[in-house]
């Protein structure tokens, strides 16, 4: 974990909020694409709802947000978020033969 700037003003705190912001966003678009390539290589819905592989990925999460102080509640609620959406953009890439 990188170490987070010294601010001298709110502005400037604002200013590092907007980059980080830009920044998960940016990480969140690039799970999505390897999410959407994933689906190649399953073999039906129930194999791309993977309940144990969301299971794990939500223990993991959990496990480093309380590693790094962070509310684990609202890092698993993200997480059901982004996930919920990208198996549903899985299955529909699933269903369309992968072509991504």
């Amino acid at each position: 974990m990188s170490e987070i700037k010294k601010c001298d003003s709110l502005q400037e705190v604002r200013n590092e909020i907007d980059i980080i912001d830009q920044e998960l966003v940016d990480l969140i678009s690039k799970r999505s694409r390897l999410i959407r390539q994933a689906a190649a290589f399953k073999n039906s819905v129930d194999e791309v709802k993977a309940e144990d592989r969301i299971d794990d990925i939500m223990q993991k999460v959990r496990k480093r947000a309380i590693k790094l102080n962070i509310n684990p509640n609202m890092i698993s609620e993200l997480f059901k978020i982004m996930i919920d959406e990208m198996v549903e953009t899985e299955i529909s890439e699933f269903r369309n033969g992968g072509n991504f």
